[in-house]
C-alpha cells in the first residue's frame, strides 16, 4: 500500500473513530465539549443553567496567580503557551465556571506591531515610546505581526487539550480605538486626551491608524478560531472616553468591519463560524446601534439596567454582565442577594452572566465562589 493510501485511510479512521467538536490545523482532534451552556446561551438555544464567567477571572485576585507572577514577567506569561494555560486553568481549579478565557492581554498586538509595551507594578502598561505625530504611523510594521502573534495561537490549541471538555475556551482582542488609545497615550489615561486630539487634529490619519489596526485585528481573530477558539470577545474598553456621536463614528464601523470581514473570510474557508461577544465599556448610550452590527452577543457594564437593554437590543441578541465589580467587597449575603436579583431581570434565555468589567485585585476568594453559586441557583 503505497504512503499517501495509508494517510487516507488514516484520517478516515480518526474521523469515524475519534470524538471530536472540531478538527484542529494540524488534524489534532480536540476533545468533547461536556459544558456548552456558554454556546448555546451565545446562539439563543436552551441551557441547563445560566452560564458565567468572569472578565480577568484569571489574575491578581488569586494567590497561585501572584506566586507564579514573582518567577515569571507578565509578558513571559503571555508568550509561554505552557505559562499562559497553567493561568487559565488557575481559576476552574477553583470555581463552578462555564468558560475559560485564554491568558493574553490586548496589547499584544501593539507589541506585535513593533511598539514597546512593559508593565509596570504599580502602574500597569506603559509604551515607552507611543505614536506622537501622523508620520510615527510610519514605524509600526503590520506584515509579519501575524507570525509574531503565533504564540496565542499555540496556547489556545495547548488549553483546549488541556480542558478535556470542560468548557468552551474564548478568545480575544482589544478593538481600534482602545488600541489606539493606548498606543498614542504611551499607556493607561484617565481622559485619552491626546488620542481623541488626534480624532480632530488628525482625522484622515486617524482613519488610517483605526483600518490598519481593523486589519491586524482581523488577521488575530481568525487565528485564533483556527487554533480551537470557541468562542471571542471584542474589548471596546475605551468606549467611555467618547460621545454618542464620536462612537458612532471613531468605533462602529470598524467593530463592524471586524464583524463583517472575520464572518466572510471564515465562510469562504469553510471554518466554523464562532459566537462573538462585543463589549464596549459606557457605551449603554449606543446598545440599538451596537445590536446592529452583527455580534450575537453584547456585554454591558454595570451602568446599564438589564431591562432597558434588552428592549433596546431585541429579543434576538444575547446580553452578557453586568454586576458591578465593587458589589464583590460586600458581604456574601448581600453579594447573593444582588447576584440573584440580577439573574431575574436577565432572564435564563439569551443571558450570560458576568460582571460589568473585568474583576479587581483585592476581590475576596469568597465572593467568586458567592457569585458563581448563586447565578447557578438564581433560576
Amino acid at each position: 500500500m503505497s504512503f499517501g493510501l495509508r494517510l487516507l485511510c488514516l484520517c478516515i479512521f480518526l474521523l469515524k473513530n475519534v470524538k471530536t467538536d472540531q478538527i484542529g490545523c494540524e488534524f489534532q482532534p480536540f476533545p468533547v465539549l461536556k459544558n456548552d451552556n456558554l454556546l448555546r446561551a451565545a446562539r439563543g438555544e436552551v441551557v441547563d443553567r445560566v452560564p458565567v464567567w468572569v472578565m480577568r477571572q484569571a489574575g491578581r485576585y488569586l494567590p497561585e496567580f501572584q506566586e507564579l507572577r514573582k518567577q515569571h514577567d507578565f509578558f513571559t506569561v503571555c508568550r509561554t503557551p505552557e505559562l499562559a494555560c497553567e493561568v487559565t486553568m488557575q481559576p476552574l481549579r477553583r470555581f463552578d465556571l462555564d468558560a475559560s478565557i485564554i491568558f493574553s492581554d490586548i496589547l499584544v498586538i501593539p507589541q506585535a506591531l513593533g511598539l514597546t509595551v512593559e508593565m509596570h507594578a504599580g502602574v500597569g502598561p506603559v509604551l515607552p515610546q507611543p505614536i506622537v505625530v501622523p508620520e510615527d504611523l510610519k514605524r509600526l510594521t503590520p506584515d509579519g505581526a501575524l507570525s509574531r502573534l503565533s504564540y496565542v495561537g499555540d496556547a489556545i490549541t495547548m488549553m483546549r487539550h488541556k480542558l478535556e471538555g470542560r468548557v468552551p475556551l474564548i478568545g480575544f482582542t482589544g478593538a481600534p480605538w482602545t488600541l489606539m488609545g493606548y498606543m498614542i497615550e504611551g499607556g493607561g489615561s484617565k481622559t485619552m486626551s491626546k488620542a481623541k486630539a488626534w480624532l480632530n487634529e488628525h482625522p484622515e490619519d486617524s482613519k488610517l491608524f483605526l483600518n490598519l489596526l481593523t486589519d491586524a485585528i482581523v488577521d488575530y481573530l481568525e487565528m485564533q478560531v483556527k487554533a480551537g477558539a470557541q468562542m471571542l470577545q471584542v474589548f471596546e474598553s475605551s468606549a467611555e472616553h467618547l460621545s454618542k456621536e464620536q462612537f458612532l463614528q471613531w468605533c462602529v464601523p470598524y467593530l463592524k468591519r471586524i464583524r463583517d470581514e472575520l464572518v466572510d473570510r471564515l465562510t469562504k474557508k469553510a471554518i466554523p463560524v464562532v459566537p462573538m461577544t462585543l463589549f464596549a465599556k459606557g457605551a449603554g448610550h449606543s446598545l440599538k446601534e451596537q445590536s446592529e452590527l452583527g455580534y450575537d452577543v453584547i456585554g454591558l457594564d454595570w451602568t446599564v439596567d438589564p431591562l432597558e437593554a434588552r428592549n433596546l437590543v431585541g429579543p434576538n441578541i444575547t446580553l452578557q454582565g453586568n454586576l458591578d465589580p465593587q458589589d464583590m467587597y460586600r458581604d456574601p449575603d448581600e453579594l447573593r442577594n444582588l447576584t440573584t436579583e440580577m439573574v431575574h431581570k436577565f432572564g435564563k434565555s439569551r443571558y450570560i452572566a458576568n460582571l460589568g468589567h473585568g474583576i479587581t485585585p483585592q476581590t475576596p476568594i469568597t465572593s467568586m465562589e458567592v457569585l458563581v453559586e448563586a447565578v447557578h441557583k438564581a433560576l
